[in-house]
C-alpha cells in the first residue's frame, strides 16, 4: 500500500487531496498547525519520517493571506512564511535524504513567484520575479527543491499553483467573500458589498481539479516543475455576476467599490500555461468557472 504524509492536511487543498488518495487507496497521515509534530522543528520531522518512510510528501503548508488583508508587519510576515515555506521545507528534504531517499516530496509553490511577469502568459521558463514577502519565500522553497534534486538526487517535484477555489475556500479571500455576501445579501442579513476592484484578472480553478494535478507531479519518471493553472483568467466582475445572478439578484445594487482595500497599486494579470503538466501527465482541469461559482454558492445555501 502507498502511503502519504500531508501537510497543512486541514486546509482546502490538505482535505481534498486526502480525499483524492484514500480513493486511490493510500493510507495518510495528516499534519496540523495544531498537531503534534511541528514541521518547522527537525527533530519531530526527522521522527516522523523515520517512523512513516512514507511513499510521498504533500507539503501543502503555507502561511498566506488574501489580498484584501490589512497591512501587517512585514518582519512578522517573513518570520511566519519563512518557517513554513523554507524551513519546514528544508527539514522534509534533508529527512528525505538521510532517512527516507525513496520517498517523494511535492513542494507547492505560487503563481505569486512572478510576482509582475515579464509575459502575460506564464510557464516554467518565466523568469521569477517576486515582489511580496509570500512568493519570495515561496521561491526560496523552490530552490530547495532545486538544490537537492541536483546535488542529493532527491525526487523534489514543485508545482506553481495558480488561484484555486472551492467551497472550503477560507471566508477571508475575496472569492468566498463574494459567494457569502450574495447569499447573505439574498436573505436579506447584508445590504451591501464592499470590494477592492472589479476589474482584477484572476486565474481560477477548482481545488478539486488541483490536487488531482499535484498528485500526477510525483507519477512522472523525474522531478520536474510544473505550472498548474486554468489557463483562462476571468474579472473580478465575473465572479461578482455570476454569484449575485445565482441568487437572482442584480449586483449592481449592491456592491460598492474602495479601491484602499487593496494592499498594492499595481494589480497585474497572472495566467498560467500547463500544457506541460498536460503533456507529460495529461492533466487538464474538469469543471469550467461558471460550474465552480455555481458549486460554491450551492454549498453555503446548504450551510
Amino acid at each position: 500500500m502507498k502511503t502519504a504524509v500531508i501537510t497543512g492536511s486541514a486546509g482546502q487543498d490538505g482535505i481534498y487531496l486526502s480525499e483524492h488518495l484514500h480513493k486511490l487507496g493510500y493510507a495518510v497521515t495528516g499534519l496540523t498547525r495544531t498537531g503534534d509534530v511541528n514541521i518547522t522543528n527537525t527533530k519531530d520531522v526527522t521522527r516522523l519520517l523515520t517512523k512513516l518512510q512514507p511513499t510521498e510528501v504533500y507539503h501543502l503548508a503555507a502561511y498566506h493571506h488574501s489580498s484584501q488583508d490589512k497591512l501587517t508587519d512585514d518582519l512578522e510576515v517573513f518570520r511566519q512564511s519563512n518557517a513554513v515555506h523554507t524551513l519546514a521545507t528544508v527539514n522534509l528534504l534533508e529527512a528525505i535524504r538521510q532517512i527516507s531517499p525513496f520517498t517523494r516530496l511535492f513542494f507547492a509553490a505560487s503563481c505569486h513567484l512572478f510576482g509582475i511577469p515579464s509575459t502575460p502568459i506564464q510557464d516554467e521558463t518565466t523568469p521569477f520575479n517576486p515582489n511580496g514577502i509570500y512568493g519570495i519565500t515561496k521561491q526560496a522553497g523552490l530552490q530547495l527543491c532545486h538544490y537537492y534534486r541536483e546535488k542529493y538526487r532527491v525526487f523534489a517535484a514543485v508545482g506553481i499553483l495558480y488561484n484555486h477555489e472551492s467551497p472550503l475556500r477560507s471566508p477571508s479571500f475575496v472569492s468566498q467573500k463574494i459567494v457569502r455576501a450574495a447569499i447573505a445579501i439574498h436573505a436579506g442579513r447584508q445590504d451591501t458589498l464592499t470590494l477592492g476592484s472589479l476589474d482584477t484578472c484572476v486565474d481560477w480553478g477548482f481545488a478539486g481539479d488541483y490536487v488531482d494535478a499535484i498528485h500526477r507531479t510525483l507519477q512522472v519518471p523525474v522531478a520536474e516543475d510544473f505550472v498548474i493553472a486554468s489557463g483562462t483568467p476571468h474579472r473580478v466582475g465575473e465572479l461578482v455576476e455570476e454569484a449575485f445572478q445565482a441568487v437572482g439578484l442584480n449586483w449592481r445594487k449592491h456592491v460598492r467599490i474602495d479601491p484602499s482595500l487593496l494592499r498594492q497599486s499595481r494589480r497585474l494579470s497572472l495566467t498560467g500555461n500547463s500544457s506541460k503538466l498536460h503533456r507529460m501527465t495529461g492533466w487538464k482541469p474538469q469543471t469550467s468557472f461558471k460550474e465552480l461559482i455555481q458549486m460554491m454558492i450551492a454549498a453555503e445555501q446548504r450551510r
